[in-house]
């Protein structure tokens, strides 16, 4: 059992050192991360793509409110069995300028830069999202970095507490079941060390793919499992509500589908355009004649089999349908924050309770093992001071982990993104 226990102790320390050796430009801190994120994750490209997208639709909606110009030319030649051969040339230049068109030309710029509003909003929503995806993601790599670390040290301390009872054991003092259960704890204390490295190789592969990278990659992360100080006033979640990405997406969907309503209204009314052009045609190259023309041109809409009319219906129904995503967006925002703030201060009590429970029991643990070597204390009321002590470790572990993701989960629900960190 001793020399199985070094055998894996050995593998264990080779495996860490070895990843760290492997990759020293590796070791992450928490800012690394939120770069190499920002530069590599794929859904957060997407998304900048996608902003970009919108961006442009402003400037083709704009391009009504300038001249629309064109050029032809053309050369034909013609012939008849009785007939000479007939050539004929043209070249020329045309262009329109919108006047008046109901103001749908207005509404549609205006639309498109409301829809644009809600892009950027959405970019945020996706990149809040993808920073808490990535800070849980990296709290459980340094969660599963920091649980090898313990579970070594359990092995240990149950190693030693083997020893100690093998000396009772030989001396008469304890009985095979004491012997066989310290036995039986080293042996799930060296299965828990293996069980930490496979998972520490998990949560690594888990944050690689956060950080965009094309193929796993032995990675560490720096820092260390704890929460920044929360005021304790509550805040107001209602006033709160207004500043957070997901709902301020929302308004902007209900602008442009209020603005989209007037467009297909405004498409109702005549179009007014003012057009010229001038060309110049005859049968040699380069052509002599010339001509232009200048006018004004009215387009009225007057039957177009209630295509018109429905456009409108179904803007009136797309903006009703915005409003009611807005006003139930609001209400599922200030309960998110509401319950995230809860959950917070939930976790760092929780928190504060496992730390002050540590420290009761490694102080019982110090107190027990000096009462068990000199026979004050018997190993059933030893061992079990022991796994408390082992439990306490773990737990706080837990909590402390479990604090981390409760802030990130309120720091999402702010709408915090990866570029304000």
């Amino acid at each position: 059992m001793k020399r199985n226990f070094f055998i894996i102790l050995l593998m264990v320390s080779i495996s860490i050192l070895g990843s760290v050796n492997s990759a020293v430009s590796q070791d992450l801190t928490w800012a690394d991360c939120v770069r190499e994120t920002r530069q590599n994750n794929p859904n957060l490209l997407s998304a900048t793509e996608k902003l970009k997208q919108a961006g442009i639709n402003i400037t083709t909606s704009k391009s009504n409110y300038y001249p629309q110009i064109s050029g032809s030319a053309s050369g034909q030649t013609s012939k008849a069995d009785d007939q000479d051969r007939n050539n004929s040339y043209s070249y020329g230049v045309s262009g329109r300028q919108l006047i008046f068109d109901g103001l749908k030309s207005q509404y549609n710029v205006a639309t498109s830069s409301a829809t644009f509003r809600s892009a950027v909003y959405s970019y945020a929503v996706t990149s809040s999202n993808l920073r808490l995806q990535l800070k849980k993601d990296f709290v459980n790599l340094l969660k599963a970095q920091k649980l090898v670390a313990i579970t070594t040290e359990i092995a240990q301390r149950r190693k030693q507490s083997l020893e100690l009872i093998k000396l009772g054991y030989e001396a008469g003092r304890e009985h095979k079941g004491s012997l066989l259960t310290a036995q039986a704890d080293l042996a799930e204390a060296e299965f828990e060390i293996a069980q930490a490295t496979r998972n520490l190789e998990i949560a690594a592969r888990m944050l690689c793919a956060d950080l965009g990278y094309g193929k796993y990659s032995q990675i560490q992360v720096q820092g260390e499992l704890a929460v920044s100080l929360l005021d304790p006033v509550t805040p107001d979640f209602e006033q709160l509500a207004g500043s957070v990405p997901l709902l301020q997406a929302l308004i902007a969907q209900k602008d442009a589908s209020r603005l989209s309503l007037k467009g297909a209204t405004a498409d109702m009314y005549p179009s007014v355009y003012a057009s010229a052009s001038t060309s110049k045609s005859g049968s040699n190259w380069p052509p002599d004649r010339s001509q232009w023309s200048a006018g004004v041109n009215v387009s009225v809409p007057i039957f177009s089999g209630g295509s018109q009319v429905a456009a409108v219906k179904r803007s009136e129904s797309a903006y009703s349908q915005a409003q009611a995503e807005e006003r139930n967006g609001r209400a599922s925002v200030i309960l998110t924050l509401a319950e995230n703030w809860a959950n917070l201060r939930d976790a760092l009590g929780q928190l504060e309770v496992q730390q002050k429970f540590l420290i009761a029991t490694e102080e019982r643990s110090k107190i027990a093992e000096a009462q068990y070597k000199i026979g004050l204390m018997s190993f059933d009321n030893w061992i079990i001071i022991e796994d408390d002590l082992i439990n306490a470790k773990k737990t706080l572990l837990n909590t402390q982990a479990n604090a981390m993701i409760a802030e990130a989960n309120w720091i999402q629900a702010k709408g915090v993104t990866l570029d304000e960190e």
